[in-house]
């Protein structure tokens, strides 16, 4: 009987040793948004949120952001080991931080497209691109489509434009009290911001400036080079768990908006779940992102991007495309295959 109870009090102890080393084995990844708990964070709550993560040995901590520059300067110090961030602002950081040891690197495109437009009120007159000449503009400073228009404004021969800048928050509404005739944002932050403030969409002139010929990629997951060096068996785990994941929500948006609310009770479901289906309607699932597949680029828009960003931006050092994409880490193809047709 003690023999037996030993037996068993041995087989007790070696099953709990080995959960923990499997548990001991599990890779810390920390990563950063590139903003609020909103509608497109749940593309990366809802795999963290379902146990895909976990699944494939990786514990991640995912926290909220304060913009895609700071995403990537927080990626570069080591303080996170990944994050999202805006593919422009990626290559300012390459461009202006020549020196600097540990740059990040693109391994995962989301949004195919950037966000960025321009937002006008039909009321002003201004119904195309070319109206926009000798008009006055809104946008924060570090607004990703303010930093881009000299490209959209060359694509569409705008000139004279005065910039009025403000916070985040009194964007919109300077627009709708008429002290800019047009405002640079993203279309699935600004419509909706309009929209809370008595504007009907109908009634919104909507410039995005991948139908304008600015054809610049917006965000994408982007890694410390530590890690790419050290672990990138980490990085091709995450990003097969994260596409998972990924085509769950692009596939039930409404239902994956439960993932957010569990970060942040706050939010309103009903006008994350709009956001979230404006941003896949618009930057995941477009066009382009067919035509170059889900979580792919191709080279020579990446390169045409890079030149117009390094003029746009005007960097200390022009941007080499070649330095800031690894698709080595990539899933395969069919595993990619997560966008509905069209």
């Amino acid at each position: 009987m003690h023999k037996r109870t030993f037996l068993q009090a041995t087989a007790a102890l070696a099953l709990a040793g080995s959960f923990g080393l499997a548990h001991a084995q599990s890779t810390p990844i920390k990563f950063l948004l590139d903003w609020r708990f909103e509608g497109p964070s749940a593309l990366f709550l809802q795999p963290a949120a379902k146990g895909y993560f976990k699944q494939a040995e990786l514990d991640v901590s995912i926290d909220a952001g304060s913009g895609s520059g700071a995403a990537v300067q927080r990626v570069a110090s080591g303080t996170y080991d990944m994050g999202f961030a805006d593919m422009a602002s990626l290559m300012e950081f390459h461009a202006n931080n020549p020196d600097a040891p540990n740059k990040p690197v693109a391994v995962m495109v989301v949004y195919n497209n950037t966000p960025a437009a321009v937002m006008a009120l039909k009321k002003s007159g201004i119904q195309t691109a070319a109206d926009l000449s000798g008009k006055k503009m809104g946008a924060p400073v570090f607004d990703a489509g303010r930093k881009a228009f000299p490209t959209f404004a060359k694509a569409n021969q705008v000139s004279d434009v005065t910039w009025i800048s403000m916070d985040p928050p009194l964007r919109e509404t300077m627009l709708v009290r008429g002290d800019v005739d047009a405002i640079t944002g993203f279309t699935f932050t600004s419509l909706l911001n309009l929209e809370a403030r008595g504007v009907k969409a109908e009634d919104v002139v909507l410039m995005q400036y991948a139908d304008h010929g600015v054809k610049h990629y917006g965000n994408v997951i982007i890694a410390h080079p530590k890690l790419i060096e050290q672990n990138p068996q980490a990085i091709k785990q995450f990003l097969a768990a994260f596409t998972k994941g990924a085509g769950e929500v692009i596939a039930n948006p409404a239902d994956a908006i439960q993932h957010v609310k569990a970060r942040d009770g706050i939010v309103n479901t009903g006008l994350e779940t709009r956001r979230l289906q404006l941003a896949i309607d618009t930057v995941v699932n477009s066009a382009d992102a067919h035509q170059d597949g889900f979580g792919r680029l191709n080279p020579g828009r990446l390169a045409l991007m890079a030149s117009e960003v390094s003029d746009a931006y005007g960097t200390k050092t022009r941007i080499d495309p070649k330095v800031v994409w690894n698709d080595s880490f990539l899933p395969a193809a069919a595993e990619l295959d997560i966008l509905p047709q069209k």
